[in-house]
């Protein structure tokens, strides 16, 4: 029920007729999203879970090899996941139960070969073990974080291409507030 609200929340929004107005250059020009539909929407989170649970397996088994193979290949934010993941893996530790909790969605743009999305989520339970095994230490969760997530095609299926940071929609308008 919540995922068919967040997904309808996002076609409302892209129905209405609202542009991006801050898309990165390097993103190229978006379409206008009315041209979405419910079945792309879905299958646009799909993608975002599928990719979600591969990256959290990845860090789960400390498997460089599979986190990279999420990515696509030369992409800014697949080689800072790969260094960190690396580091924490040289500390000897590992990320179990890295849960994403997913509180918005918005499709953009869904292509053959591009899906964008803007995502508000956060880190909700993760907990860092050593790889010898050990006491879990529970990591802390994070607050929420909007940003847009840009989806190539490749030949195995979907891979993350860039991430923008963009700030949340409640502080994009506070009049007064230091995000202004």
């Amino acid at each position: 029920v919540a995922v068919v609200a967040l997904v309808m929340t996002g076609l409302l929004r892209s129905s209405l007729g609202e542009e991006d107005r801050s898309s990165p250059s390097s993103a190229g020009p978006l379409p206008r999203a009315a041209s979405v539909t419910a079945t792309d929407a879905v299958a646009s989170l799909a993608v975002l879970r599928r990719w979600d649970r591969a990256r959290s397996a990845a860090w789960a088994r400390g498997d460089l090899a599979a986190l990279r193979r999420i990515y696509l290949p030369g992409s800014t934010v697949g080689t800072n996941d790969v260094g960190m993941l690396s580091r924490w893996v040289e500390r000897g530790l590992r990320v179990r139960r890295m849960t994403m909790q997913v509180h918005a969605v918005h499709l953009r743009v869904r292509t053959e070969r591009r899906i964008v999305l803007d995502v508000t989520d956060r880190l909700a339970e993760a907990v860092a073990v050593p790889a010898g095994g050990g006491r879990p230490r529970a990591l802390p969760r994070d607050g929420l974080t909007t940003r847009r997530l840009v989806f190539g095609s490749i030949r195995d299926g979907w891979v993350l291409a860039a991430v923008y940071e963009r700030p949340l929609a409640r502080t994009e308008s506070t009049s007064g507030s230091a995000n202004s």
